[in-house]
Formats: C-alpha cells, sequence, structure tokens
C-alpha cells in the first residue's frame, strides 16, 4: 500500500528565497513542492486541504515585517505556525552563460532586491536599465526564456542553479548580513515545548482607551516574558482601530506563559492564537535567574490565581471562560 506523500506550499516559482528557505529544512525538502503566485495563495491552500503545510516569509530584518502574511494568518485563516525559519539574504548578479559583465545593459529583478543594490549598480553598472519584475525567480526564468546575452538579473543563488545561470557578482546588496524569518504554517496541531520556544498571538483591544496597551504588556512584565515583537496592524474595521501582533518567548503550555494567555482573554477584547513553536533563536525560557524574578513579580503583582492585580477585570469575560480558551488552545498541542 503506497502512502501519500505530504505536499508543502511556498511562494513560488522556484528559485524565491522561500523556496531556498524551504530546501534548507531536511524534513521539508523531501516533500512534494508546490508552488504559488502570492502568500495569500499558499495559505488559502494550507486552509482548504490543497496542501499539507506552507511557508511564508514574515518579516526581514531591512524591509521589516511581510504585513502580507501577517494578516493573512492575522485575518484571513485559522492556521497555526509549527516552525520559524531563518535564513540569510543574499543577492547574486547572474545572466546566461557567457555574458560578460561590460556587455550588460539591462538589470531586471524585483524591485525591493533592485533598490538593496543600488551602490553595486551606481559603481559598476551605471547605465543600464533596471526593469521591475514581479519576483526574483520570474526574472531569472524569464531571462532564461529570452534568451538575452545583454540582460543580468538580480536574484538568489539557488535561482541560477534552478535555472541554470552564471553569478556574475556575488553579494552585491548594499548591506550585509540581511536576513528573513519565514514561517511554516498548518492547520490543526501545536508542536510540544522544547524549552526553546516562541508564541505569536493577536491581542484585540477590548476599548481604545488610555492605558490599554499598558495593560496588555503589563501581562507579560508581570512575568518577565520577553516580547521579540510587538506590531500595531489595523483591523479593517474602521480607520483607528488597531490590535497587537506579538511574539513573545515561551510556550503555550509554561505555566507562566498560560497565565499571560488567561488573563489578556479577559481583559482584551479577544485574543487569537497563532501559535507555540520551535524558534531559530531564543534565549532560554525557564532559566533560573528568569524564573526567580517571574516567582518574586508574580508574588507582588499576581493573585493566587496568576492574574494581574494592576488592571480590573471587565464586565462580561468570565474566568471559567478564560480558563476554557486556554484549556482549547492547549488540547491542540500534539
Amino acid at each position: 500500500m503506497s502512502t501519500r506523500q505530504r505536499s508543502v506550499g511556498y511562494l513560488g516559482p522556484a528559485g524565491t528565497f522561500t523556496e531556498e528557505a524551504l530546501v534548507s529544512q531536511e524534513d521539508l525538502a523531501g516533500m512534494r513542492h508546490q508552488p504559488f503566485n502570492s502568500m495569500f495563495e499558499v495559505l488559502e491552500s494550507v486552509e482548504s486541504g490543497g496542501v499539507d503545510l506552507g511557508l511564508v516569509p514574515i518579516e526581514n530584518m531591512i524591509e521589516g515585517a511581510v504585513t502580507a502574511s501577517i494578516d493573512a494568518l492575522a485575518f484571513g485563516t485559522g492556521l497555526l505556525i509549527q516552525r520559524e525559519v531563518t535564513m540569510d539574504v543574499r543577492l547574486m548578479l547572474m545572466a546566461l552563460p557567457g555574458t560578460r559583465l561590460d556587455e550588460v545593459k539591462c538589470v531586471r529583478s524585483y524591485p525591493v532586491a533592485s533598490a538593496q543594490c543600488g551602490k553595486f549598480l551606481v559603481r559598476h553598472l551605471p547605465a543600464v536599465v533596471i526593469v521591475a519584475a514581479n519576483s526574483t525567480a520570474d526574472a531569472a526564468r524569464d531571462l532564461v526564456a529570452s534568451g538575452s546575452l545583454d540582460t543580468a538579473v538580480i536574484a538568489p543563488e539557488r535561482a541560477a542553479q534552478v535555472y541554470g545561470l552564471e553569478v556574475l557578482a556575488r553579494d552585491i546588496a548594499d548591506r550585509r548580513g540581511n536576513r528573513t524569518r519565514f514561517a511554516l504554517v498548518g492547520r490543526d496541531s501545536v508542536p510540544p515545548p522544547t524549552g526553546r520556544d516562541k508564541t505569536s498571538l493577536v491581542v484585540y483591544q477590548r476599548a481604545d482607551a488610555p492605558g490599554s496597551l499598558v495593560g496588555i504588556l503589563g501581562e507579560f512584565v508581570a512575568r518577565s516574558i520577553n516580547i521579540t515583537s510587538l506590531q500595531s496592524r489595523p483591523t479593517m474595521e474602521s480607520i483607528g482601530n488597531y490590535c497587537f501582533v506579538i511574539d513573545c518567548e515561551g510556550h503555550v503550555m509554561d505555566e507562566a506563559l498560560g497565565k499571560a494567555l488567561r488573563s489578556l482573554q479577559m481583559r482584551a477584547a479577544s485574543v487569537k492564537f497563532l501559535g507555540s513553536y520551535p524558534a531559530d533563536s531564543v534565549g532560554r525560557v525557564d532559566d533560573p535567574a528568569g524564573r526567580a524574578l517571574r516567582e518574586n513579580v508574580d508574588a507582588s503583582y499576581v493573585d493566587e490565581d496568576g492574574y494581574l492585580l494592576l488592571a480590573g477585570v471587565p464586565d462580561g469575560t468570565t474566568r471559567d471562560q478564560a480558563d476554557a480558551w486556554l484549556a482549547d488552545v492547549r488540547s491542540r498541542v500534539s
């Protein structure tokens, strides 16, 4: 009896940075790879069951948050992050074999990639025409189709491998050391805790009132939980109505983080859990110093049930309801 091969979707075509991140993961490299034209299509296919998993970029060191992915996870799907993958972003100038650098009259690439290589282009190719492409990999694929020997593209090295191009210049970005963080998402399960985890969630304010953000952040401060990322995003309901996308250290099964999420669910309008997952790089969550600090702060600011004493509990949300919400989230841990 044959076993169905698991599949993973990614932003295509082959040769993108996302595919490069995908093939860097040994367990994902053996799956069937399905390219899509947009991050939304990747996530939509995972949710509908078209593919088992999806890999999408969520943050770049220079450009910041990839809002298309973050908004789709926050508002458009019920998917859960399974893992983060962080990789170096290295841009190369490549062309068809036989093309010389002094023969290049046109450079094609995704506009963000071209902009990140401005100094190289001014110094080495000041007279070239810069042409925008849908993606770096699209530029590479289109070059092969055109057969043009006076055109080069800016793309990741993976694109040269996939399309048989020759690298004319390596690492041409203005700023070295750029990195992108990707999220691997799935439909149902939450990975078990490893001791080096992150948790992502969306917190919707109950009301836009003075101190509401301080109250939200206080749940983490009171338990010495490190927030690694905090972004405000419009809820798309009305102008001035924002929610907060938070990444923090720890796993939903950790006692301190569980208490923080339970308390947030009571005090915020709602909390959407986006996942607890192994982190590429995060400090030890349960180190002795951090544990001692949490216990000290808890004794001063948190009641015997783990609720923050600095903020009142709004009407309409009970502790039983918050406990039930947390229990449902934890029931997904595989």
